[in-house]
């Protein structure tokens, strides 16, 4: 998949000291893009964006 384009986000609790982070694309037509922030390079995971709000609904309701 091209992630050209894809506009990372951080969690807004995210520490800036290079911990460990997951970043976000959801601006990709069709998908949600998934990324280690320390490595940009790498590879993505990518989901439906049914399946990434059924996930996020699931930790949320978890925390």
């Amino acid at each position: 998949m091209d992630m050209t384009g894809a506009q990372w986000r951080k969690a807004s609790r995210s520490s800036t000291n290079g911990g460990a982070c997951v970043e976000v694309a959801d601006n990709l037509p069709g998908v949600v893009a998934v990324r280690d922030s320390k490595d940009p390079a790498g590879p993505a995971l990518t989901f439906a964006p049914a399946a990434w709000r059924a996930f996020v609904a699931q930790v949320a309701e978890r925390a």
